[in-house]
């Protein structure tokens, strides 16, 4: 293959049952029912840092998938994404038994107010000696706005939401202390200077945040910004903010598209464009040959959930796919939505006839990413041409059974890339952000992050600082 660029993974998990691929619980050899114990959390960090995988990148959704016949039953029957326990409390004891792998927490903005947020974000950035990053998400669910006594916002005023979320947690974790405002001086018997630590003064529409920042600065201040939105106010979003882009294209046509997208508005925002990092979904079942692969994917397949797909599909796409037979097909029926989900669909296999059967297969193993079923060679071969003909930077690999996917990828598939001089040999020393990006822990200019850091200027008073 042409392409010799260096091919970032993460693994793609949940802090639940099932994730992407619903009904695969049952398989004899699947951990993913162990979810509640930490063994099986520490198990997989063991694993991913042997495979030198950049990070983990853990889901979450605050509510439940009931879109389907308008009832939450399907996704309980068969554990899509429900029960779901909270992602942060995995990844202390995740970064005790690792050096090395970065955790990517997903974390909604639109159910916890920025000022104890940050606090957790800084906590964790300590503990895990600056390994963080937060997938910043804004809740689509309906289901998790009502358990809050809220009503489901417009979904570009999330987005307005987000922006003056993201000015308080910046304001807090780079503006609020001072380098040097912890002196611990033993002989003086002063812990921190506090002429260095700052109100942030915040006065918003959404938020009034007087006070200082609660933590001492932590290795990156800020952790590694992910972002995950597919509309064009989410991608301006992570144009703006996001130090990488989790991207979930089923074709390498529809793919090139957003990838460039992404690029052109990070130069528009006065971003280098190559500075963001952008990882598509993708499933892979790798086997020793090619038809070990295959066979691996029937049995796998033989386990699948129709209702748990269609629980999944109809909760993200807002259709209750329980009104039509699994024959029927997508192209006869008349609403935006689902003409826009055809038309993603066709780009990726344009002569296959979608059927809500056909959609619901395709998510059944690894949600709506592509699925890649071959030898190490082959798996490695596609990944490379995913890369070139798309100027993708990785992916986020989703698993069928686990930890079984991500065994066979740290034994089999990445050995291969290796060989090829497309996958790091060793971990960079350092943070998150030192590993990913090589210049440094700490947010540099000129993202918008980083204007918020406390800069003492004579005609400029503390609170018109901050402020801003």
């Amino acid at each position: 293959m042409s392409s010799q660029r260096e091919i970032r993974l993460n693994a793609f998990d949940m802090n639940c049952v099932g994730h992407q691929s619903p009904g695969l619980w049952a398989h004899p050899r699947d951990r993913s029912r162990e979810y509640k114990d930490l063994a099986y959390w520490t198990d997989l960090a063991r694993l991913l840092e042997r495979g030198k995988f950049d990070g983990l990148f853990i889901a979450d959704v605050l509510g439940v998938y009931d879109v389907l016949n308008g009832s939450n039953e399907a996704a309980i029957r068969h554990a899509a994404q429900v029960p779901v326990n909270d992602p942060l409390a995995l990844i202390t004891p995740m970064a005790l038994v690792t050096e090395h792998l970065g955790f990517g927490l997903t974390a909604s903005l639109s159910f916890e107010h920025p000022y104890p947020f940050a606090r957790r974000l800084s906590t964790l950035d300590h503990l895990t000696k600056g390994r963080v990053g937060w997938n910043i998400v804004t809740s689509y669910l309906e289901s998790g706005a009502r358990n809050i006594g809220q009503a489901q916002t417009d979904h570009d005023a999330r987005y307005d939401y987000a922006d003056e979320y993201l000015q308080v947690v910046y304001k807090l974790l780079e503006g609020s202390w001072e380098e040097g405002a912890v002196v611990r001086d033993r002989e003086r018997r002063i812990f921190s200077e506090p002429h260095k630590i700052h109100p942030i003064n915040h006065q918003g529409t959404f938020f009034q945040v007087p006070g200082i920042h609660l933590c001492e600065p932590s290795p990156q201040r800020t952790p590694v910004l992910y972002q995950a939105g597919a509309s064009s106010r989410g991608k301006q979003f992570a144009a703006e903010h996001a130090e990488c882009v989790f991207v979930a294209s089923p074709s390498k046509v529809l793919l090139k598209k957003t990838v460039a997208d992404i690029r052109r508005r990070a130069a528009e925002a006065g971003r280098d464009p190559r500075s963001v990092l952008i990882f598509n979904l993708q499933t892979v079942i790798v086997g020793e040959t090619d038809k070990a692969a295959q066979e691996k994917w029937r049995e796998y397949k033989s386990y699948v959930s129709y209702e748990g797909a269609l629980a999944l599909i109809s909760g993200w796409t807002g259709i209750d796919f329980g009104q039509y037979q699994p024959e029927q097909v997508l192209k006869h029926l008349h609403t935006n939505a689902i003409q826009s989900a055809v038309e993603t669909f066709s780009t990726a296999d344009p002569h296959k006839q979608w059927t809500v059967q056909a959609l619901a297969d395709w998510v059944g193993i690894g949600g709506f990413g592509p699925l890649l079923v071959g030898s190490a060679a082959t798996v490695a071969d596609e990944l490379q041409s995913w890369v070139e003909e798309t100027d993708v930077d990785g992916f986020n690999l989703a698993y069928a059974v686990t930890h079984e996917t991500f065994t066979d990828v740290v034994e089999l598939l990445i050995p291969e890339l290796q060989k090829r001089g497309v996958y790091k040999q060793d971990y960079q020393p350092g943070t998150l952000r030192d590993k990913l990006f090589g210049k440094g822990p700490r947010l540099s200019e000129p993202h918008p992050g980083a204007g918020y850091r406390w800069q003492k200027q004579p005609a400029e008073t503390e609170k018109n600082r901050l402020v801003m």
